[in-house]
């Protein structure tokens, strides 16, 4: 049970660095992580009784 949660554990640390590394590396491969720059306006209707 102790080497379980110790790969698990190691598997959480390689995924968050990956995580990292695309975060910054990613526009370097043509990945856009910027928001969209339009507004975009949607009718809401409340239901309030």
């Amino acid at each position: 049970m102790g080497r379980l949660i110790k790969y698990l554990f190691y598997l959480i640390i390689l995924a968050a660095i990956g995580l990292v590394g695309y975060a910054y590396l990613g526009p370097w491969f043509g990945e856009d992580f910027s928001p969209p720059l339009a507004e975009i306006r949607q009718p809401v209707t409340l239901h309030a009784d």
